[in-house]
């Protein structure tokens, strides 16, 4: 008989998708293994009583981390809402500094990854978390490498996900990794979600922030941009849109946003293009040329390098069906 280990830490605030997604995938998983292949998942935490997840469910370990002591097959940290903005229990994080000693596949699910960057695992490594937390996370630990637009990641024995359901696609591909490709489609099937979701967290998560003063120059150059999507946008036409000079612009606007006007009126092309490819059958030259692109092949072009998918493809995932009438036929 094979076992494979599963341990998830969970913590007072936990988000509770963070350890039921992963635990379902490993669960379902057990029904198309061989006679005697399976997992088994327990959840550990610093203490027996009762934790509350940021949804209020109730949750309890199944082991203490003093009891956690022998070695895991995977060893995931549980993310939660609080976990960017301040350390984690230092009982976590010591017991997250061992992991790599304890466990064959160690890792994290969405934030958990700040407990990883607590324990000081995740220096030089390779590593993603929720798209909201990117910046957070590139801020408060500086010498990791953060991916900010993958769905997960793995860095040698260490393995990090993006937000939430995300931590179903890394369960999926673990599974995938031990017992094969048709395994982990064969569960992802049954839990009615996608075995390989294509592009990243982009395009699953709005795209473009709104700045906190809507009469700034930044609010007022993407409303500006966003009403007018489809026309040709410089630098020097956008800072007369504000009365400032094209250099002071830039400077601004990256100061502010943390991008080029450039880089922002790119990625509004690709938002509105998107949003047009879920909600009409319009053609694909008539997207491309509305939102700005000009022609269809530009427009291909940037979702492949943005989005690692084409706009046919994106509409074929994600293009939203017309409720079925409801009219009884005579």
């Amino acid at each position: 008989m094979t076992v494979r280990t599963v341990a998830i830490a969970i913590h007072d605030g936990v988000q509770a998708l963070d350890v039921v997604g992963p635990m379902d995938v490993f669960h379902e998983a057990n029904a198309y293994l061989a006679t005697g292949d399976r997992y088994e998942t327990v959840l550990v935490a610093a203490d027996d009583s009762p934790l509350r997840a940021s949804n209020s469910m109730q949750l309890r370990a199944d082991l203490t981390f003093a009891e956690a002591t022998g070695t895991f097959d995977i060893l995931l940290i549980a993310g939660g809402p609080a976990l960017p903005d301040a350390p984690p229990d230092p009982r976590l994080i010591e017991w997250a500094s061992k992991a790599p000693n304890h466990a064959h596949t160690y890792g994290s699910i969405c934030t958990g990854v700040f407990a990883l960057g607590y324990a000081g695992l995740i220096d030089q490594r390779r590593v993603t978390t929720h798209w909201q937390n990117v910046p957070k996370l590139a801020a408060r630990f500086p010498n990791a490498c953060v991916e900010p637009d993958a769905i997960y990641v793995r860095d040698d024995r260490l393995v990090t996900s993006a937000g939430v359901t995300a931590g179903i696609d890394l369960a999926l591909a673990l599974v995938g990794q031990c017992h094969g490709q048709d395994i982990a489609l064969t569960v992802a099937k049954r839990l009615v979600v996608v075995a390989q979701r294509q592009g990243g967290q982009s395009q699953f998560s709005p795209y473009l922030t709104a700045p906190a003063n809507p009469a700034s120059p930044v609010a007022r150059i993407q409303t500006h941009v966003m009403t007018h999507i489809g026309e040709r946008h410089s630098l020097e036409s956008l800072a007369a849109e504000v009365g400032m000079s094209a250099r002071n612009l830039a400077r601004y606007f990256v100061q502010e946003t943390g991008i080029t006007p450039h880089e922002f009126v790119q990625r509004a092309r690709i938002d509105a293009a998107r949003m047009m490819l879920e909600a009409s059958d319009r053609p694909l030259k008539t997207i491309a040329y509305d939102c700005g692109f000009g022609t269809v092949d530009r427009m291909r072009i940037t979702f492949g390098e943005r989005l690692g998918i084409t706009p046919a493809q994106y509409r074929a995932s994600f293009r939203r069906q017309a409720p079925a009438s409801s009219t009884a036929q005579a």
